[in-house]
């Protein structure tokens, strides 16, 4: 009698003598897990209930934080049998993994303003907020990198530090970070993906046949297309809804066959039939808010379009066989135009560029010319065989930075100017004073010769020979002569220096010769000081345009007088060649700098001259006149022990 009615019990509750798969969810983000009017849902939790149905095992869902199941899974007593992570693509965890799931990625994210993060060189030494146990945790277990890490329990910490200047940057996963950048609007994504990852069930080695069911059932769906469905269910934006009408049926059924056999299945009948009332308000709950989302979605995709074909830029993405796959149709002729060249007049070819950028992983930016047009072009790598392409009209800012640069001249014409009369003053005394005795001589040899030396001649008044007196003559001669050129050549720098910067092609350019027109116009401010010139011979050539190397020059020199105590002061200019490298040194014994001045030193505006007339416009054109003469400028100073900038150009061969 006692087995029949087990046996009655065992039909009567099949669910109970069903197996149950613990499954443990943590995330808050849509769509993969998360809680909704008190019932969990995402992609995960439908894709295990459905590999539940398919190896006929129960699935519970319970909820912990994140490094509880981690710590759970790890322990084979625990009750948590499985979990869903995001695992590497080269670096599994120390657990028994499923096939990928879901396919995602990682990247960097700083506050608004900072510099972008290219690659992993770029965050050494910074301090990095990493989640502890994540799937960037894992990655960095096996590729060690060399910034300062700080663990965090949640991306939403890591975000909160940011915002705090307690770190640099947060590596977060992208689903989370998407859902958090609304929050923190100061946050901004600075990156490409740096780790790719997927979503993989886990669970402990000790439950790997467990995991080899769930691999096998996860394989069926993906080859019946139910995961498929599953995934553009989730993920995609015509979303399938769910057949409620069916659910019911299925239930209903359910509930009379436990009606017909015990009268004992009607209590769990009204049970089940709670169950689905709360479980219909939960759909009824969940599919309005599916079909708002998905008209929001449909919505900010329309806007997010108009957007884009409103753009004045061009913005076009192309592959590596220069297929257009998308654009705004914005300025896209100017790619295969001729007339579309670099700023310096090299041709443009658009595939070298673009398979540079996708060989190399970095982006070119570089300043165009289209019919006395400016343009800025960028090219920026987006995937392995893509590339995206904007192109920005850019004649207003150069004419803008042109009238930077002129003012930026003006201003030291000004300082210059000061001197110029002085340096003019010393040759005119020069000639005043030697041309006095030849007036006196003049008078004299005015009468008849033999008259003449009945009287006393100039040189008897000098108290001179004759032959003294012509050779003091011949000097005098020299002596105008020299100061009228010196006149001249301090007049002719002047006019060139203050002349518009007009030519936009590069000429062969001798350092050395820069260096004495710069020494020149600067004479009266460097001549307090004590000045070394070390000039290397043959005189090191690049291509340039002099007149801005000058006013790059010229600026340095002035700093480094302002630096420098008068009388005491030292400066040493110097050119050398290094390799293919042809350098100016600029050293001086002056006041030097602190590490902060030297991180705004090239910023517009910026000066520490401020109540001394300085515009803070000097160093910003100099830098920008290097880049575009491709070259470099490094700058190494102490406060107290003097400053040493250093340029560098590519060397040409004669």
């Amino acid at each position: 009698m006692k087995r029949l009615l087990l046996f009655i019990l065992f039909i009567s509750f099949p669910a109970l003598a069903q197996e149950s798969i613990v499954f443990g969810v943590h995330s808050k983000t849509a769509p993969l897990e998360w809680r909704n009017n008190g019932v969990d849902q995402g992609f995960n939790v439908e894709l295990m209930n459905r590999i539940g149905q398919i190896i006929d095992k129960r699935i519970i869902i319970r909820r912990k934080s994140f490094q509880q199941l981690v710590s759970d899974v790890h322990n084979p007593d625990s009750d948590i049998d499985v979990i869903a992570v995001v695992s590497p693509v080269n670096l599994d965890r120390k657990l028994s993994q499923s096939d990928p799931i879901y396919a995602t990625h990682a990247r960097a994210y700083t506050l608004q303003g900072k510099a972008l993060i290219n690659n992993w060189t770029d965050l050494v030494g910074k301090r990095v907020a990493i989640k502890k146990g994540a799937f960037v945790d894992v990655y960095l277990s096996g590729y060690p990198q060399k910034f300062n890490r700080v663990d965090v329990d949640l991306y939403e910490t890591g975000f909160k530090l940011l915002i705090e200047n307690e770190v640099d940057v947060v590596i977060a996963e992208s689903f989370v970070a998407r859902r958090l950048l609304p929050l923190y609007p100061s946050v901004r994504s600075s990156s490409d993906a740096l780790i790719y990852g997927a979503f993989n069930f886990v669970c402990n080695s000790e439950k790997a046949a467990l995991m080899h069911e769930i691999n096998d059932a996860l394989r069926q769906l993906k080859l019946s297309g139910e995961y498929d469905r599953l995934v553009n269910k989730w993920f995609g934006t015509g979303r399938e809804k769910v057949d409620l009408t069916s659910t019911e049926k299925r239930m209903f059924s359910l509930a009379i066959l436990v009606a017909i056999v015990s009268a004992t299945g009607m209590i769990y009948t009204g049970f089940i039939s709670a169950s689905l009332r709360r479980r219909k308000k939960a759909l009824d709950a969940e599919l309005i808010q599916r079909r708002r989302v998905e008209a929001e979605i449909s919505n900010i995709s329309k806007q997010f379009q108009s957007v884009l074909d409103g753009i004045p830029h061009g913005v076009t993405i192309v592959n590596d066989e220069l297929q257009r796959l998308w654009s705004n149709d914005n300025n896209v002729h100017l790619l295969i135009s001729e007339a579309f060249h670099y700023i310096h007049g090299q041709a443009f070819d658009l595939r070298p560029a673009v398979l540079k950028v996708l060989s190399q992983q970095k982006s070119l930016i570089a300043d165009m010319m289209y019919q006395q047009q400016y343009w800025q072009l960028q090219i920026h790598p987006i995937a392995s065989d893509q590339v995206v392409i904007l192109l920005e009209e850019s004649t207003e800012q150069h004419q803008l930075r042109q009238a930077n640069e002129e003012a930026s001249r003006l201003a030291s014409l000004g300082e210059l100017s000061a001197g110029i009369a002085h340096e003019i003053n010393n040759p005119t005394g020069l000639i005043l004073h030697a041309i006095s005795m030849f007036s006196a001589a003049m008078k004299d040899l005015g009468p008849a010769a033999d008259y003449y030396q009945q009287r006393n001649p100039f040189w008897q008044i000098a108290g001179l020979s004759p032959t003294q007196a012509m050779n003091e003559m011949t000097v005098g001669c020299d002596t105008i002569e020299e100061a009228a050129k010196r006149i001249s050549r301090i007049v002719n720098d002047l006019k060139r220096y203050a002349l518009p910067n007009l030519v936009q092609d590069h000429a062969p350019v001798s350092l050395n010769e820069v260096v004495d027109v710069s020494l020149r116009l600067t004479a009266n401010q460097t001549k307090t000081l004590q000045i070394t010139k070390l000039l290397h011979l043959p005189s090191p050539m690049i291509l340039g345009n002099a007149q801005q190397l000058h006013q790059v020059l010229i600026n340095l020199i002035q700093n480094a007088c302002h630096a420098c105590p008068p009388r005491e002061g030292h400066i040493q200019i110097s050119t050398q060649i290094d390799k293919d490298r042809a350098i100016i040194n600029v050293n001086d014994n002056g006041c030097g700098m602190d590490t902060q001045t030297l991180k705004r030193i090239t910023e517009p505006f910026f000066t520490t001259r401020r109540t001394e007339g300085g515009s803070g416009l000097g160093l910003s054109v100099c830098s920008r006149i290097i880049k575009e003469h491709e070259g470099l400028m490094q700058i190494q100073s102490r406060p107290g022990k003097g400053t040493r900038i250093q340029l560098s150009f590519a060397l040409v061969q004669e």
